[in-house]
């Protein structure tokens, strides 16, 4: 139960900073690009880098800032951290597969979710 409170503590604090990322992009919605998920993203990657280095970890500490906050962040981080854990094993084209896999399935599934519930709320207005 211990393990849970410092990802939930974790997870809270990296979602409240993702959203005040947010917030402050909030006035540059004249821009197409979605500045603020990409800040979020590359932001994460890099912390999620810096904290799985060289840096020796406690167990709590790592449930906290690694599982908890960064996937709370984003866990694009995660993503891209296991990615690279993938190429520096040397498991290249299975690395490949993941990362192309993960972003092609995860764009059809949330087409297919939208199209999903926008039928369903078309036939609930009619």
């Amino acid at each position: 139960m211990n393990r849970i409170v410092f990802v939930f503590l974790g997870g809270g604090i990296g979602s409240i900073c993702r959203h005040f990322i947010s917030l402050a992009f909030t006035n540059l919605s004249y821009i197409k690009f979605p500045i603020a998920t990409f800040i979020t993203n590359v932001v994460g990657c890099f912390i999620i880098g810096l904290l799985v280095g060289k840096l020796n970890l406690s167990n709590k500490l790592n449930l906290l800032l690694v599982t908890g906050f960064c996937g709370g962040f984003t866990t694009f981080s995660t993503f891209s951290k296991e990615s690279l854990t993938l190429i520096v094993h040397n498991e290249v084209f299975l690395a490949l597969f993941y990362m192309a896999t993960s972003v092609a399935i995860g764009i059809l599934l949330v087409r297919a979710g939208y199209a999903i519930t926008s039928k369903k709320q078309q036939s609930i207005q009619k």
